[in-house]
């Protein structure tokens, strides 16, 4: 949320704006931090006073121990966790279970059986033996993709690909005018601007005529861009808004899981993904790193179903009863002709998705590729596992390259993906920063046939707590869009040498623990 005040500089008075967090979040946090001191407080002081209750502390310790070891989590997250139980023996253990889980939230767990009645018939054999004949091997990662994320691959669906987030604002406004059934719209981050004022306009007018308009905001994602209550406010619009998951100060996991994801549904007909969020600098209304760079999708056809479902999923699960539908939710559209294969999906904590599908897409992407694999991320802090499966493309001669910011939002983690590139780079992987400002796009493509456009970045967060949602594409018009968008972002970027990683050995060792602990940021 902002507030304007000013400045005077000489003869000058400049108006400036700033974010502030409202009350409830500082709350909610203060209860949150309180409950755990409480809890470790109550653990430390039955080991003082009880006897022999200290004897149960260090079995408790010794079990968790066990516990992480013996669990089938990647090591890169484990290491953290061990370090952490064993240097704080009673705090460790009991933040551990308080915050280790990656689990979807008990509360969230048991809508999931009432919303399977928003699903759509997963019937695609057809269109899967149409694949298997024209490339076995893209076929089999359709499979995967579908069996792993629940989803389906659709034909007959076009694509229009945005190379700036302020493309695809203008097409956003002119779809979201012609809307006649519902809008659905799932964002990370709302801001109050430009931007979304300009769409807020015409989600008011539309609920007057009847649409059906829902909206779902993050509420860590927007704690400083609106206010506590904003659902409420739109409420007064004839407008169904809900905060995802939102933050009560529970010493739990609500910190984790966080909705990631970017999805806009017009009738079920045009739906709309990728990294742009809903605020101005995203559409270089305003400057903050340097120039925004950002992509996205535009979807019209059979394949928006799944925008659609995991639209009402995430919606469905953060409210107390759930909405009822009397419109068609996913319309048949056999007037539209396209060529390629597109399988839009999500990705989440377990029990929806019971393995990591993003990091799989690319992953796949990158074992199959045989001429080049080509990144756009914000960040870069990957575990062993996917840097492996990095370097191995690069190792087999396959031309992998892989832009990153020159002006970062947070030095930190900044710091942290620079970290990875004399590593990358000695495997023979070609790192870029986009010099003009921050690059937020998560593009992903290989050989002029595959790509990935979606909200997934190359970090922790991303790849195994948020939820995500990506599109992936098998020679579908729109690859060779995403292509050329990339040589000419690659051509305004600094390509990274050798001579430009030297560092002095105290940055080395803070990146060096950094790293250790990066999987629990």
């Amino acid at each position: 949320m902002k507030k304007k005040y000013k400045v005077t500089t000489g003869e000058k008075t400049i108006e400036r704006e700033y974010n502030y967090i409202p009350f409830r979040y500082i709350l909610a946090v203060f209860i949150t931090i309180l409950e755990i001191l409480a809890i470790i407080s109550i653990v430390v002081a039955c080991c003082y006073y009880i006897p022999y209750f200290y004897i149960a502390a260090f079995v408790t310790e010794f079990f968790c121990v066990i516990k992480i070891i013996a669990s089938d989590d990647n090591p890169d997250y484990k290491v953290p966790w061990l370090l952490f139980v064993l240097i704080l023996p009673i705090a460790g253990f009991m933040l551990y279970f308080l915050f280790y889980s990656r689990k979807l939230q008990k509360k969230f767990i048991r809508r999931l059986d009432e919303l399977k009645k928003y699903q759509y018939e997963k019937t695609h054999e057809e269109i899967l033996d149409k694949l298997d004949c024209e490339n076995a091997h893209a076929a089999a990662q359709a499979r995967m993709l579908c069996s792993i994320s629940s989803a389906r691959v659709f034909k007959n669906t076009t694509q229009t690909y945005y190379p700036l987030g302020e493309d695809m604002w203008k097409a956003m406004l002119t779809d979201l005018e012609k809307a006649e059934k519902f809008i659905f719209m799932e964002y990370f981050i709302i801001e109050e601007g430009v931007f979304w004022n300009s769409i807020l306009d015409i989600l008011k007018r539309k609920a007057t005529l009847g649409v059906n308009v829902r909206v779902l905001y993050d509420d860590i994602g927007c704690m400083s861009t609106l206010p506590g209550d904003y659902h409420k406010q739109l409420g007064k619009f004839d407008i169904e808004a809900k905060p995802f998951s939102r933050l009560r100060g529970q010493a739990d996991g609500e910190f984790n899981n966080r909705s990631h994801r970017k999805i806009c549904v017009i009738d079920g007909k045009i739906g709309y993904t990728g990294g742009v969020n809903i605020a101005d600098e995203y559409i270089n209304k305003v400057e903050r790193f340097g120039h925004w760079k950002d992509t996205a999708i535009r979807l019209e056809g059979e394949a928006v179903w799944e925008l659609t479902r995991l639209f009402l999923t995430d919606y469905g699960i953060n409210v107390k009863k759930l909405p009822e539908t009397n419109y068609e939710l996913y319309p048949k559209q056999n007037d539209i002709s396209a060529e390629g294969y597109v399988i839009p999906f999500g990705d989440g904590p377990y029990p929806l998705y019971k393995r990591r599908v993003g990091k799989s897409v690319i992953q796949n992407m990158l074992n199959s590729a045989t001429r080049y694999m080509y990144i756009t991320t914000p960040y870069l802090i990957i575990d062993n596992d996917l840097c492996q499966s990095i370097e191995n493309a690069a190792l087999r001669g396959v031309d992998v390259r892989i832009i990153v910011p020159h002006i970062p939002d947070k030095k930190l983690v900044f710091s942290m993906t620079r970290s990875f590139y004399h590593r990358l780079m000695k495997s023979g992987v070609k790192i870029y920063e986009y010099k003009p400002g921050f690059i937020h796009a998560k593009s992903y493509i290989a050989d002029d046939e595959y790509a990935m456009i979606g909200t997934i970045n190359l970090d922790y967060r991303s790849l195994v707590h948020h939820f995500e949602n990506g599109v992936w594409m098998y020679r579908c018009e729109s690859i060779k869009d995403l292509k050329s968008d990339i040589d000419e972002t690659m051509a305004k970027s600094i390509e990274i040498n050798p001579d430009m990683l030297k560092t002095g050995l105290f940055t080395r060792f803070i990146r060096s623990v950094v790293r250790i602990f990066a999987p629990m940021l």
